[in-house]
């Protein structure tokens, strides 16, 4: 998206090196994410802005230029292939893992998603990622309950405007509030649980309010897949909030998506990429959250 943006390239370079300093990129497989389709995007999306969206960054690619969609979110003449492989990944995480070919998987991609609404683009975003793949595995795989988790210091207000009111559909969340986009205080559906924090808030407080307010509303929902929204810029040394969370509170969020997800989902989970945008930070709480995905 340009120099100095955030977003930048270095953030998936951060997490390939650190990956492989920490030795646990040989626990793992790496599949190349293929392109979503425009009909996949279209089952989260608006058909006429996916549309509209897909022939802008077309453009953008074929003139190699860049095009800003509001202030923080630019497109750029690699935004095209990059939103389509972000998407793509997720579905074609979700196929794997239900197909049986992949206990878990995370998705690591950019652009990010949970900001896209149905109808927009913004924060970064131009696809939901994950709303695509969930709204993939209900509408073509056949689940009839999938929940999912967003642990990113912002709020997944695209994520939200998609799926509320969605029965098929639980969404928890925490997010620093006050903070952009400026949403989630009042639920748009009755199928959230939206868990705006204080600035500053630490670990031990997000775990108590985890272990409150999330855990027993996915008891009762019993999602047969879990989708997580997984943005680690609630670390205590991002600078793009106030949050206090450490790598051990993101392998302590994992474990008990993983325990829901073994007793009611057979142990699926796709996790994508969300926030995360102190390089250092960033790639060490991946690594924690894959290291509880693998088990290890």
């Amino acid at each position: 998206m340009g120099a100095m943006h955030p977003e930048c390239p270095q953030r998936l370079a951060a997490i390939d090196d650190w990956l492989l300093a920490s030795g646990l990129d040989v626990a793992l497989d790496r599949i190349e994410a293929r392109k979503a389709e425009e009909v996949e995007l279209a089952r989260a999306h608006d058909a006429l802005y996916v549309k509209r969206m897909l022939d802008s960054l077309a453009q953008c690619e074929g003139l190699g230029e860049f095009r800003a969609l509001d202030p923080d979110t630019i497109a750029a003449p690699g935004t095209f292939q990059a939103a389509l492989r972000a998407a793509g990944a997720a579905v074609q995480a979700t196929d794997l893992v239900l197909d049986g070919l992949a206990d878990n998987a995370f998705c690591a991609v950019r652009p990010p998603g949970h900001h896209a609404t149905r109808r927009e683009a913004m924060g970064f975003c131009f696809f939901n990622n994950v709303c695509v793949a969930a709204r993939h595995a209900l509408d073509v795989r056949g689940l009839s309950r999938v929940a999912i988790v967003d642990f990113d210091v912002h709020h997944g207000n695209g994520t939200e405007d998609i799926i509320a009111n969605d029965s098929r559909v639980l969404m928890v969340s925490i997010f620093q509030h006050p903070l952009y986009p400026g949403s989630g205080a009042v639920p748009l559906g009755t199928n959230m649980i939206n868990v705006p924090l204080d600035p500053y808030t630490r670990g031990p407080a997000v775990r108590e309010v985890i272990e409150s307010q999330w855990m027993p509303a996915l008891e009762d929902f019993r999602p047969e897949m879990i989708f997580v929204s997984a943005g680690f810029d609630a670390h205590r040394d991002d600078d793009l909030g106030q949050l206090g969370l450490v790598e051990a509170d993101y392998a302590w969020i994992t474990e008990k998506l993983v325990h829901i997800a073994q007793r009611h989902a057979r142990g699926r989970i796709v996790s994508c990429l969300e926030g995360g945008y102190n390089l250092d930070a960033l790639a060490r709480s991946v690594a924690a959250h894959l290291r509880v995905l693998a088990g290890i």
